[in-house]
């Protein structure tokens, strides 16, 4: 199945949906700086401005350089293929003259990173193209169309993403064969990353390590710090596969000698975060609203005495990490409206959070799941239980 025509059928329907005349994606030399909704909707790489029209009608026009229209003849996924030499600025004039859309939906969002493609210089550009007309006063920001195109996934979208979950649950059960104390996370994270290699994926985002309170649980690379008894390992991590992703968290306790059992802070702090996850996963239903999810999470967490985490509690993955569209997080200035946009069926999400302890490291966990009418599904095997090296 051709994913790339199935998502520009799924997007005239969505026009369709929200009544919108015309989407339309304007950019250039995107391996530089690639919109995101090229992967998505177009299929191919550009060198010169080029424009893509998806319109309410159903048609599907591609305005590109002439040395970059073979790809998109052959393809054949556009309609219409229209090649220029010298300046595209008169054509893009004529193609939105000869069909007079009320709206024109372009890249570009303060909310929703997936939603804003659009570079400023571009916009201007096409303003300028447009100059005379009444064209520009019907511009409208596309972040609707994008949230539900992204977020809308087919069923082997779902299929590919659970395929990536696998791998990457896979990669941690390789990893745990050899991971042992004395390792920096430098060690581990290249470890894990030639598991993924090995398997036949690539990194969906650069492996995190952390060898217990040694570093600091976040976005950071691993560092020179060792993996000693008393250790907790926390590992983030996800696997690319058919450019589809995955995001997962796992965690390793590294018993000291003569040490029966892991601490009682850390038992406790484990169940908690499962708990969390485990109340919550249900929740992840259509029509349910991420701040109210989120909500839960962190109620659960501070009735028993720990402190909120400072981040949401999922995000959406797919052909990116993160995203975009619908977040299940708190109503925090930096998310934007997206923890108010509806959960819808056939979503893709994460459910992550953690609770760090002075001196042992990082309890993290998190999964990958879909929403479904009887709540979140989860997409490959849970860690429920704590691991003890």
């Amino acid at each position: 199945m051709d994913l790339v025509k199935a998502k520009m059928e799924q997007a005239i329907d969505i026009l369709k949906e929200l009544d919108f005349d015309l989407w339309m994606i304007f950019c250039r030399e995107s391996d530089m700086m690639a919109d995101p909704a090229l992967a998505l909707v177009v299929g191919h790489k550009v060198v010169w401005q080029s424009a893509f029209f998806f319109f309410r009608s159903g048609e599907t026009l591609a305005l590109v350089g002439n040395y970059d229209a073979s790809d998109f003849e052959r393809a054949g996924r556009f309609q219409t293929v229209v090649p220029y030499v010298e300046d595209c600025g008169p054509k893009i004039r004529e193609i939105i003259a000869g069909r007079s859309p009320r709206t024109i939906a372009l890249n570009y969002s303060p909310s929703d990173d997936a939603a804003d493609g659009l570079t400023h210089g571009m916009f201007l550009l096409l303003k300028e193209y447009l100059e005379g007309s009444e064209y520009p006063s019907r511009f409208i920001s596309s972040e609707k169309i994008i949230s539900l195109l992204r977020g809308r996934k087919t069923r082997e979208e779902v299929e590919l993403i659970s395929s990536a979950a696998f791998m990457a649950e896979d990669c941690w059960t390789q990893a745990l064969k050899s991971i042992r104390a004395g390792m920096t996370e430098i060690e581990i994270g290249k470890l894990i990353d030639e598991n993924i290699r090995s398997l036949g994926g690539v990194n969906s985002f650069d492996t995190i390590v952390n060898a217990g309170a040694k570093s600091l649980p976040g976005h950071g690379h691993p560092t020179d710090a060792v993996l000693e008894p008393g250790d907790l390992l926390h590992v983030d991590f996800g696997v690319r596969l058919h450019n589809y992703c995955s995001d997962i968290q796992r965690l390793a306790y590294l018993r000291k000698k003569n040490e029966n059992a892991p601490p009682s802070d850390l038992l406790a702090a484990f169940n908690k975060v499962r708990e969390v996850i485990d109340e919550t996963s249900k929740l992840y239903r259509p029509g349910a609203l991420g701040f109210e999810i989120d909500a839960v999470a962190r109620q659960i967490l501070t009735g028993a005495g720990y402190p909120e985490y400072q981040h949401a509690l999922g995000h959406q993955i797919g052909r990116s990490v993160h995203d975009g569209s619908a977040l299940v997080g708190p109503l925090w200035k930096r998310y934007g409206t997206a923890p108010q946009i509806p959960l819808e069926k056939g979503n893709v999400f994460t459910v992550e959070l953690g609770i760090e302890l002075p001196g042992i490291g990082y309890v993290g966990l998190e999964e990958d799941l879909e929403v479904t009418e009887k709540g979140g599904r989860f997409l490959c095997p849970r860690q429920t239980e704590l691991v003890i090296i």
